[in-house]
Order: structure tokens, then sequence, then C-alpha cells
């Protein structure tokens, strides 16, 4: 039986239509990176060629597991109340800090002493790591390998803990001195974990 022209065009014309739909949603097969503002991450077909698929989104240098092999680096989160106190404290230690570091004196046991006087307890720790008391500690500056050996520059470094969330942390050293309220790390407490994990 013969078939109509208007019958054997159907089919091409429904075949047009999905494939111009199919376009139009593509965008014209264009590769369009995600935007950040908008909090999305970019698909693996949308990275560049070359450019490595399993980045995670915010990894500072791009390597694959940036972020997790770093976790131990990112500090917890405060309350906003908690953070209050914080900096609170952080104007009175930075007021110490300040006139010490005038007067040349860095030393541990000098600015431990002077933190002391503002009513602090220096914070008592078993060798497991539990906590027995007090939110103060004092101690040396972290080394670091120089000219083939490690060395431990002059200075302090100080971490008060305000609240289970909230820690000030500090420094004080010839060249400078820095006062900041931060969450506890995982592993170090107030402190900020020396880099080569």
């Amino acid at each position: 039986m013969p078939t109509s022209t208007s019958a054997r065009r159907t089919p091409l014309a429904g075949a047009g239509l999905v494939l111009a739909a199919a376009l139009t949603l593509t965008a014209c097969g264009e590769l369009r990176a995600a935007d950040s503002t908008a909090g999305g991450t970019p698909s693996a077909s949308s990275h560049a060629a070359g450019a490595s698929p399993y980045v995670e989104p915010g990894a500072g240098d791009g390597a694959p597991h940036h972020n997790e092999n770093n976790a131990y680096r990112r500090s917890g989160d405060m309350s906003a109340a908690h953070a209050k106190d914080a900096g609170r404290e952080a104007e009175r230690i930075r007021a110490v800090l300040k006139r010490l570091w005038e007067q040349g004196k860095w030393d541990p046991t000098t600015v431990r002493a002077a933190l002391l006087r503002l009513g602090y307890e220096e914070e008592r720790v078993t060798q497991d790591g539990k906590r027995l008391g007090g939110t103060l500690t004092v101690r040396e500056m972290f080394s670091r390998y120089e000219n083939g050996g490690y060395v431990t520059p002059e200075g302090a470094l100080v971490g008060l803990r305000v609240h289970a969330d909230a820690c000030v942390t500090a420094f004080v050293q010839k060249s400078n001195y820095e006062v900041e309220t931060n969450g506890p790390y995982p592993e170090t407490g107030c402190f900020e974990p020396p880099y080569g994990h």
C-alpha cells in the first residue's frame, strides 16, 4: 500500500525536533565550568584536557586527596558566643605579648609567668593526652629543618582553651608577635600542627 508523503516526513520531523531539543539542553555542546559562587562542583566532563578529574573542590594546590591529607591542619568550628569570648581573651593576651615583645622578652618561661598573672591556670595533661585541668599552655616554637638539621627558633607559642570549641593561639618572637582565635585542631588542641605530618 502506498504511503503518503506526509506520513514519511513525520518520523523525520520528530527526529529533528528531538535533535534540536538535545542541542538546546546541552548548550550547543559547550563545556562550562561550574559557578563556584553557586556552590557547584565541576563535573568530570568540564575539566580541561589533561586536568585530573579527581581534584577535590577547594584543594589548595589541586592535588588529589589534598583536603583528606590535610584534615589534621583544619581547626574546628567555634560557636558565635564562644568566638566572642575567645576574642576578649585574645585582646588581654595581645596586650601582654606586645609589652613583652617591646621589652625583647619572648622566652617561654617569661611569657608563661606574665600570662599566669592574668589569672589563667597552666594546662595539665597526662602522658597519654588526657586533660587534667587548666587552660594555658606556653611552649617553645616548633622546630624546623634548616641547613641540614633541625633548629628551634627563639620565641614562645601560646595556646589558651577558652571553651571546648574555642582557643586563643599566639606566638611572640624577635621579629614579631601575633594573636588569633580558632577552634581546636583534631590532634594538637589549640596549636596549629606543623607541616610534614
